[in-house]
């Protein structure tokens, strides 16, 4: 919730006249978004390391605290320059972030469950997007309190909320099931008995979690046989699109409502609706992919919906106020893939090392794809975007067409590694898993999900 609640107020503070008090116009607006996610990007991977070597439950709190100095700095903007460049570092406190969590969440969970545990931390940031809404409404009333924009207030006092979130973590979040003992909490939180079905349950699932323990750092080899790993690619490359189509949409909804003749406090109240129908598309869609065993198909669906919205707003007349709140709601509330395709990349990696280094990746790719989208919408192709929205049906359909491409991949790749499995005695294969030195994916015993 305090990742995003620092991330959601600047679409908040679009409802109001944030853009001309600070001289800035829509271009400069897309230069930001893409420095915040040029930042993320730009530390994911080391974030990660970092994570690796010291630990999540350190690293996890230390970022919040630092982001939100930055965030709430973002009081004191005074033009372009500033504006430009604490989004870059905003972004660059927060990179990593999530590949730190879902590393973390790996450590108590099997690969069956993570699926649903992402689902719940996604929910929560949905969550705040609605939250968030209603407080940016209140806290927007403060315009000219002090002398200072209401915009002013929201930054600052949404950051004053995540640095007392970070400081919380610091004492609250522990290092590992068996790590849970403090000074001010002597007992623990669980019994050893408990610790150890805990261990076990995870390492039956998983015995190459037990390869690496918390506070142990990646080396040089591993980082670089982590990055070659090319059984991960085909879903880094669906981490680079799959958002597209919506990204844009999502960036420019206040101001769209705002041109349209919404006032701040409806065009924040408007903005709420896609995020309720997101919290509940997701939970079905990850539902169904847990029931149906199924990643790739399940995961489509998310551009599936989109695509019929893309063209309904595409078709559009000029001046259709609530059919424009009406389109970009069910465009916006489709069910988000993310959470399934990060849990996807930890299961195929198959180590620690790997998952370590992959999750990071991929998250890369999904960065790097908010700094593309955001240089679709363009200022010369104002208000309509008829351009835009061309080349986002055209990105759309291409995001169709790549799902079963994965998925035809993992299985080739799976019948070859049987193929060979196969053709081994018993008293072969008992050896090749005795004495093999390849780990994770690279195993003949392991095959991919799809």
């Amino acid at each position: 919730m305090a990742l995003d609640i620092d991330r959601a107020n600047i679409s908040q503070a679009n409802s109001t006249s944030f853009l001309k008090d600070l001289g800035l116009n829509t271009n400069d607006f897309n230069l930001g978004n893409s420095l915040a996610k040029a930042g993320f990007l730009i530390a994911e991977l080391p974030s990660q390391l970092i994570s690796k070597k010291i630990g999540p439950d350190r690293w996890i709190p230390a970022q919040m605290c630092l982001w939100s100095i930055v965030a709430g700095s973002q009081f004191f903007l005074s033009g372009r320059s500033s504006f430009l460049a604490t989004r870059f570092l905003v972004g660059l406190c927060q990179g990593g972030f999530i590949p730190d969590v879902i590393l973390y969440l790996s450590y108590y969970y099997k690969k069956s469950e993570l699926s649903m545990r992402l689902a719940f931390f996604f929910t929560c940031n949905y969550s705040v997007y609605i939250f968030a809404g209603f407080l940016a409404i209140g806290i927007l009333k403060m315009d000219r309190i002090g002398g200072h924009e209401g915009w002013r207030w929201l930054f600052l006092i949404e950051a004053l909320f995540t640095f007392v979130v970070g400081f919380i973590t610091f004492f609250m979040l522990p290092a590992s099931p068996t790590q849970t003992k403090t000074w001010f909490r002597p007992n623990g939180w669980f019994t050893e008995r408990e610790e150890i079905i805990m261990t076990n349950r995870i390492l039956r699932d998983d015995p190459q979690k037990g390869q690496m323990h918390n506070r142990q750092a990646i080396s040089w080899t591993m980082l670089w046989e982590s990055l070659t790993d090319f059984d991960l690619w085909p879903l880094y490359a669906i981490g680079l699109v799959f958002q597209i189509p919506q990204t844009p949409i999502q960036a420019y909804l206040t101001l769209a409502y705002r041109q349209l003749g919404f006032d701040t406090v409806m065009t924040n109240l408007l903005s709420i609706p896609n995020y309720a129908l997101g919290i509940v598309t997701l939970l079905l869609l990850i539902s169904f992919s847990e029931a149906l065993n199924e990643r790739s198909f399940v995961a489509m669906s998310q551009n599936l919906w989109v695509l019929p919205c893309l063209i309904a707003l595409y078709c559009l007349p000029a001046h259709a106020p609530w059919s424009y709140f009406a389109v970009s709601t069910v465009l916006l509330g489709a069910p988000y893939a993310h959470a399934l395709l990060v849990s996807w990349v930890s299961m195929n990696a198959g180590s620690v090392r790997s998952r370590t280094v992959g999750s990071s990746l991929y998250n890369m790719c999904v960065q790097l794809s908010g700094i593309i989208a955001a240089y679709i919408y363009r200022a010369d192709d104002a208000p309509l975007y008829r351009r835009g929205n061309r080349q986002l049906i055209a990105i759309c359909c291409m995001c169709i067409v790549m799902f079963p491409m994965v998925k035809s991949y993992y299985i080739y790749r799976n019948k070859q590694k049987r193929k060979v499995w196969d053709a081994m005695t018993r008293e072969q294969q008992s050896e090749y898993l005795d004495t093999t030195r390849e780990s994770g994916s690279k195993r003949l015993d392991f095959q991919f999900f799809h």
